[in-house]
């Protein structure tokens, strides 16, 4: 685990014990302790690597990051919360609070998600610059154009005035493809196959950087902490 050096009621509020203001009662009810010093100020800080820190007797496990990977069913949105649909949030083993999904997947597209309270991770697997592989697979309707491949490679007006960049195209069946991108605009694999002459049917992210989905050996639904050497590794 890295170094990390935090106030006890930043962390402990974003571990889901409360507030910042409850946690500053409950220090000054003599319900927390560092090593063993029972604090009164919930301002005081922590080292991840000398001290330990107890909230009623039983130990807080303190990362300052966490991220997980996701095989997302069709029926969550990717956001913290919703009034109508099930989130993805519902999934993970986590009290964190700060826990975002990196990017999106539709409601009705299954496949890799990657959430984490990381935000320099984040912004660099979300941001085109980055260059980082996203790999669908899609079935669809329709007949796509003859020169679809070299279409896709030039980059689409998928309409609204947005054009995608440069992606690869692979053309498994007369209703299959495989596709990869490297940015992630609304819609964007539906509305590049549909100015291909196609209308997604199914929808699945089997890849995101190194991660693969069937490396992963997640069942629909499941989800699993990975290490932060792991992400730089392979993402």
């Amino acid at each position: 685990m890295d170094v990390m050096v935090v106030r006890v009621d930043k962390i402990m509020s974003e571990l889901g014990f409360g507030s910042r203001s409850e946690i500053k009662k409950y220090a000054k009810a003599g319900k927390i302790r560092i090593n063993d010093k029972v604090i009164k100020k919930a301002d005081e800080k922590i080292d991840s690597e000398r001290d330990k820190l107890y909230f009623e007797g039983r130990q807080v496990v303190v990362e300052e990051f966490e991220t997980y990977v996701l095989y997302k069913p069709a029926g969550y949105v990717c956001a913290t919360k919703d009034n109508v649909h099930k989130t993805v949030m519902e999934l993970i083993d986590s009290d964190r609070k700060n826990i975002v999904p990196v990017g999106r997947l539709d409601l009705d597209t299954e496949g890799l998600l990657i959430l984490t309270n990381d935000g320099a991770l984040n912004h660099r697997l979300v941001s085109p610059a980055s260059h980082v592989d996203k790999i669908y697979y899609a079935k669809f309707d329709g007949t796509l154009a003859d020169d679809a491949i070299e279409c896709t490679a030039k980059g689409l007006d998928i309409g609204e005035g947005e054009v995608s960049k440069p992606a690869k195209l692979e053309i498994l069946s007369s209703d299959e493809v495989k596709l990869t991108i490297h940015e992630g605009k609304f819609h964007q694999v539906k509305r590049m196959i549909k100015a291909l002459g196609g209308e997604v049917t199914y929808l699945k992210r089997i890849a995101f950087g190194g991660l693969n989905l069937d490396d992963l050996n997640l069942k629909k639904g499941e989800s699993r902490k990975i290490s932060k050497e792991e992400v730089e590794k392979k993402v």
